[in-house]
């Protein structure tokens, strides 16, 4: 109801927004440049950040890039990864079928690799998200994939993505080995105000709105409340255009604090903390 009020094509503060179509900052920028040199050398990258900060986005985004006659991307994402579900995911993704052991789905994997390097002339990439959850058996087998040919070359590219405990967690001595493995590290962090700014205003772009709908005040509020995470803008700004007038047909004027919703600022966080 409320793109029509609007005038928006299409939903602007959506999560599932083309990844071609998201807003590009200085960071992403730089985020993708430094994950298109992991991939292309073969690096090990971790990349964290707080909550909303863009993670998973900057992953799609990365993904889209990629040329696909030169690589091949396995994404895992799992809370409870274990070394066998890792090799399985992967071996799925390669379209081969899972050894029920570990050392043989692990052998089983190089040669997948070696198959795909040598033959098909492609270089794997892999990203493991929310790397912050993976336990300590986990984080040591990644240490143990990663040697190969007795240490001489790297078999794939490989991506932790997780949010900063994770890299709070590598700084243990217990982690000191895979720690100096470690090729690459790059932190994502929130938007400045101007940055706020230009996000909201390629969304609305994005849904077909040339003009600006919040003032001066409001934008104020969508930075305070969402810090400049990326995930909380859209929650802000989704919150503040759906508060429309029960009747309204179409709005030309600019979001206030006073216009944007008649519920309260208690119930705003309220909302915030919900997701």
């Amino acid at each position: 109801m409320f793109e029509e009020f609007y005038g928006f094509e299409k939903t602007p503060f959506t999560r599932d927004m083309p990844a071609e179509d998201l807003y590009v900052s200085h960071m992403l920028e730089e985020a993708l440049g430094r994950l298109a040199y992991v991939a292309e050398r073969q690096l090990f990258c971790v990349v964290t950040g707080e909550c909303g900060t863009g993670k998973t986005t900057t992953i799609r985004r990365f993904k889209n890039s990629l040329d696909p006659q030169k690589y091949t991307l396995m994404y895992l994402a799992d809370s409870k990864l274990t070394p066998r579900h890792f090799y399985k995911g992967m071996l799925e993704q390669l379209g081969s079928e899972s050894k029920f052991y570990r050392g043989d789905a692990k052998r089983l994997l190089h040669k997948e690799i070696e198959l795909m390097k040598g033959l098909h002339k492609k270089r794997p990439v892999v990203v493991v998200d929310e790397a912050h959850l993976l336990n300590k058996e986990m984080l040591e087998e990644v240490r143990f994939l990663l040697n190969f040919k007795m240490d001489a070359e790297s078999p794939m590219a490989l991506i932790l993505v997780g949010q900063t405990e994770l890299w709070e967690k590598l700084q243990l001595q217990t982690y000191t080995a895979i720690r100096q493995r470690i090729d690459m590290q790059y932190k994502l962090n929130q938007y400045d105000k101007s940055e706020v700014v230009a996000y909201i205003k390629r969304h609305l772009t994005y849904a077909g709105r040339e003009h600006e709908i919040f003032s001066d005040e409001a934008i104020e509020a969508i930075y305070r409340y969402s810090g400049g995470a990326a995930r909380l803008i859209n929650k802000v700004c989704d919150y503040f255009t759906s508060g429309i007038p029960v009747g309204s047909k179409t709005r030309t004027g600019s979001i206030s604090l006073k216009s944007a919703s008649t519920q309260s600022e208690s119930e705003l966080m309220h909302h915030l903390r919900d997701e």
